[in-house]
């Protein structure tokens, strides 16, 4: 039975995540953290985390960055983390689990509730959903739909076998640019990617980003997401 998505109205990642969840006291792990941006602001808000980075390049950058107390980095994919079964209080994908390799996903997910602790370890997922303008003008360089149709599927069929409950939240963002160049530079600067800037330097994408152009000038372009929560893990 389909669960319906309660509406979260406008935030940021972190201000939904924190409307569901306090981690404040806890011990989570961030699965491809990225940059490590969010893992950051977690620990600010009092939690211990561990952020798990795949990209050689970006875990690279990751470790020589200078520490932020409470926040660790490891290179780790998602299917086998260096940590012990049981023995965090939860686990977060925020826009990684659809860049985790096809075919991978659901040991990730096992990976996830394997070290989360029973009966109050949770699981949450934050997926981009496939709607929104600007998901229409990321399409032609970067068409992502596979990727996260196979996410979704994972967490249909396999995340809610590993976990007693779930809840499913929908918000929504806006991506802002200050101009065409801006937008370039954004998606050409992830090492994850590799996208290349003659591939977004196109007559359809430029006509694409030009269609969120504001009356101030600014390039504003909608951005639906989804959260997966699942808590209680089902130990057998």
């Amino acid at each position: 039975m389909s669960i319906t998505r309660k509406d979260l109205g406008e935030r940021t990642d972190l201000a939904a995540v924190t409307a569901l969840l306090s981690v404040k006291g806890l011990n989570v792990v961030d699965i491809g953290c990225g940059p490590g941006n969010v893992a950051r602001e977690l620990c600010a808000l009092g939690a211990t985390v561990l952020g798990a980075e795949p990209d050689p390049i970006q875990a690279k950058k990751n470790r020589e960055a200078p520490p932020t107390a409470g926040l660790t980095f490891i290179e780790s994919g998602a299917e086998h983390l260096p940590v012990d079964s049981a023995s965090v209080d939860g686990v977060f994908f925020f826009r990684s689990l659809h860049h985790v390799p096809v075919g991978r996903k659901e040991a990730a997910l096992a990976e996830a509730a394997r070290v989360l602790k029973p009966e109050t370890g949770f699981l949450c997922v934050v997926e981009p959903a496939m709607t929104g303008t600007h998901f229409k003008v990321m399409r032609p360089f970067n068409d992502e739909t596979l990727v996260r149709t196979e996410a979704q599927a994972a967490l249909d069929h396999v995340a809610v076998k590993l976990f007693r409950s779930e809840e499913r939240y929908q918000y929504k963002q806006f991506a802002r640019y200050q101009n065409f160049e801006a937008m370039v530079a954004r998606v050409t600067g992830q090492t994850f990617t590799a996208i290349g800037r003659e591939s977004v330097e196109t007559d359809e994408v430029k006509a694409l980003f030009e269609a969120g152009r504001t009356k101030d000038g600014e390039y504003v372009f909608e951005q639906p997401m989804l959260i997966n929560l699942y808590r209680n893990p089902a130990r057998a």
